[in-house]
């Protein structure tokens, strides 16, 4: 599928990167964008084992949700439109592949939400995180709500959502919003650099490590180890994992087959 606000880049194997590409609106998030989203999503590229989420331009990641779009809406449009934020934040975070956001400026509102969607996010030392959304009369409506409060704690969620305000991003790392934070012009090698690392790794593995992660947050601790144990002993039924102990045995670079 051609994309009008995406634009797709597969610079190495197994990496994939998504531009959010409406430079004029600072990339904010219409309905199209969100579908275009949507719709990427359910269908990466064969082979994919990392996706780079990013904005397009210098200034911003993504500045929010489209304004001028939700200027209008009514409590039914309102409904429609968070369900159809959230439910494409929701499956970037349900990706059984890793997702780091490269938050090259602007991430605000909806695009706050976005970056918290994913696994990881590496700032550019540009870029502003906030969710201004009271100063518009509403609230933080593509999960904002939920993702913030489990990244940074109640009480930083409550202030950041409360007084809308905009942080930068040394405030950022300092409360665990962020991972790290880089001069603008090493943030893509940093972040290339660490989806190199990840792909390099054992694919399913990997990929059951994320979702022991995102499954065993919300368990309790014996449910959380059982699901755990049994994903750890699944590994082992995996040709990776004798390619790994093998290689580490002879001092030798496991090269894996995802199989």
């Amino acid at each position: 599928m051609d994309y009008r606000f995406l634009k797709i880049e597969n610079p190495e194997q197994g990496i994939c990167i998504m531009n959010i590409s409406q430079p004029q609106s600072l990339n904010s998030l219409s309905r199209p964008v969100l579908e275009e989203i949507g719709h990427f999503v359910d269908n990466l590229p064969e082979g994919t084992a990392v996706l780079v989420v990013r904005g397009d331009g210098p200034k911003s990641f993504v500045a929010g949700a489209d304004i001028s779009q939700m200027a209008g809406f009514g409590a039914a449009e309102g409904l429609e439109f968070g369900r159809l934020g959230a439910g494409v934040f929701r499956r970037i975070e349900e990706l059984p592949i890793p997702v780091i956001a490269a938050v090259n400026g602007y991430a605000l509102g909806g695009g706050c939400e976005l970056a918290m969607a994913c696994d990881i996010r590496i700032a550019s030392a540009k870029a502003k995180f906030g969710q201004p959304e009271v100063k518009l009369g509403i609230i933080p409506g593509f999960s904002g709500t939920y993702r913030l409060p489990k990244l940074v704690g109640q009480g930083y969620a409550k202030e950041m959502i409360y007084s809308g305000r905009t942080i930068d991003a040394a405030e950022a790392l300092r409360i665990g919003l962020v991972n790290h934070v880089l001069p603008p012009e090493e943030l893509m090698d940093y972040v290339m650099a660490l989806a190199r690392d990840i792909v390099a790794n054992a694919p399913i593995a990997v990929r059951k490590a994320k979702a022991c992660i995102n499954s065993c947050y919300d368990m309790d601790e014996a449910e959380a180890l059982a699901a755990e144990n049994r994903a750890f002993s699944e590994c082992f039924a995996t040709e990776d994992q004798k390619t790994g102990m093998k290689a580490f045995l002879s001092k030798e670079k496991a090269v894996f087959k995802n199989r």
